[in-house]
């Protein structure tokens, strides 16, 4: 069965075939020549992700999830949140989007945060369902790895002493709120699709 993760983005997409069952095909938008980023401009992570996977079904017709996922730090009153991404501009910037939490922080006593991933797949003529993934734990000092992508340098999960960068990926996905919500849709559809019921 053929499902489309509508992202452009390649360290999400390298994560999701290492968790998907094989008996699923999971292609990205540049696999089915849907390049183009879609606009993410609702209050919400649910609201960003479902527009996302239904903007894709409705021109394919193909099963779609798309995610959206926000770091929510309690010293920051929730941000940046929905707003993660583009927290330091209009434009994606990972290492400055670090400094500005970083920054932001130097002198919070609560450095608590949390990751959380929104699910939305849209199937068989519009139906919709969501899943969610959350991951706690801080914000450290200073940045540290080079593994993953956006926030993972700054962010410690809790029982652990080192950053999401710093660990492999098999760890991390192990963890991490992105496979969590994950788990849970890649679940469901052995459930609905392959009558899994293991």
């Amino acid at each position: 069965m053929k499902i489309i993760f509508a992202t452009n983005n390649k360290h999400k997409i390298e994560e999701v075939r290492h968790l998907a069952d094989q008996r699923f095909t999971f292609l990205s938008l540049q696999d089915i020549d849907l390049a183009g980023d879609i606009p993410e401009d609702y209050p919400t992570l649910e609201e960003n992700a479902l527009f996302k996977a239904k903007f894709i079904f409705q021109k394919t017709g193909i099963p779609t999830f798309a995610d959206d996922t926000g770091l929510e730090i309690a010293g920051l009153n929730n941000r940046p949140g929905v707003f993660s991404a583009r927290y330091a501009g209009a434009h994606k910037d990972d290492q400055a989007n670090m400094d500005k939490i970083l920054k932001e922080l130097k002198n919070a006593d609560d450095r608590s945060a949390r990751f959380r991933t929104v699910i939305a797949f849209v199937w068989n003529d519009g139906k919709e369902k969501f899943f969610e993934g959350i991951v706690n734990g801080k914000i450290g000092l200073v940045k540290k790895g080079n593994q993953g992508f956006g926030y993972d340098p700054v962010f410690i999960p809790d029982g652990y002493d080192i950053t999401f960068a710093e660990m492999p990926l098999s760890v991390k996905n192990s963890i991490s709120h992105r496979s969590r919500a994950f788990n849970k849709f890649t679940s469901f559809l052995n459930k609905e699709f392959l009558n899994d019921k293991a």
